[in-house]
């Protein structure tokens, strides 16, 4: 798959499409782009070395958002 720097200039054929490209576009911008503002490391690695620093440090409450469920709903203006 090509690397994506723009997703709004992709073309998604389908749901399942939007997803893939989506998945691969974030595991690439946190794993495989350095960021200048964190030091040039990527956030994947930006956020390894902080919590070597923070031994015993909770864990997140929330996680990210399950891209396979789709209860198929619209959402409804209130007014």
């Amino acid at each position: 798959m090509p690397r994506l720097r723009h997703l709004n200039e992709t073309l998604f054929l389908s749901l399942a499409h939007a997803r893939s490209v989506v998945r691969a576009w974030a595991d690439d911008y946190n794993t495989e782009r350095p960021h200048s503002s964190l030091g040039y490391a990527t956030p994947a690695a930006f956020a390894a070395e902080i919590e070597k620093q923070r031994p015993g440090r909770v864990q997140a409450v929330a996680s990210g958002a399950l891209v396979h469920h789709n209860n198929r709903r619209s959402l409804v203006s209130a007014g």
